[in-house]
């Protein structure tokens, strides 16, 4: 029930957990995405976009499935690398529209980004009793510090917490 995401905030790579709730949900999309990565393939598309050292190490490896989006792109684009049309990863501002679109179906009066979620992810975690290293390790700080802002937004500071005497 973890997924790794790659390249995200600050270009890291990450580990996160992945709701039990929503496999289904994710199973299912990754199917469909299978389908479009094996419509690429027959078409003779070239595979994803690759760091260099890994392309030169495997060359063929974004031509396989194992590194194919899992949030791909709807359409082709050229490559400015390589100048080859291929299939890249959902843009950053398709992201953030779906979110606003998502913020006014809801009926939300504040503004919320990618990064709004972020926030709200570890304060729920920090509330519900996570430890503040599990917490700073999932969103990739290098100093707790960083983690501690999310303890002054929480709504409830150390109500996480269970006494010894009641385990």
């Amino acid at each position: 029930m973890r997924m790794s995401v790659r390249a995200g905030k600050g270009d890291k790579d990450r580990v996160t957990v992945l709701p039990e709730s929503l496999l289904e949900r994710v199973r299912a999309h990754r199917d469909r995405v299978r389908e479009l990565y094996e419509e690429d393939r027959k078409a003779g598309r070239p595979g994803v976009w690759m760091p260099e050292a890994l392309e030169r190490k495997y060359p063929k490896a974004g031509e396989m499935w194992e590194w194919h989006w899992l949030f791909p792109s709807r359409q082709l684009m050229v490559d400015p690398r390589s100048g080859l049309k291929r299939r890249h990863h959902v843009l950053d501002a398709t992201f953030q529209q779906a979110i606003r679109l998502g913020t006014r179906k809801a009926g939300l009066n504040k503004r919320v980004t990618p990064h709004t979620l972020r926030h709200s992810f570890a304060t729920h975690l920090l509330e519900s009793g996570t430890d503040i290293r599990t917490v700073q390790d999932l969103l990739g700080h290098v100093d707790v510090a960083t983690t501690q802002i999310y303890t002054h937004v929480m709504q409830k500071p150390g109500l996480g917490v269970r006494s010894p005497l009641d385990g």
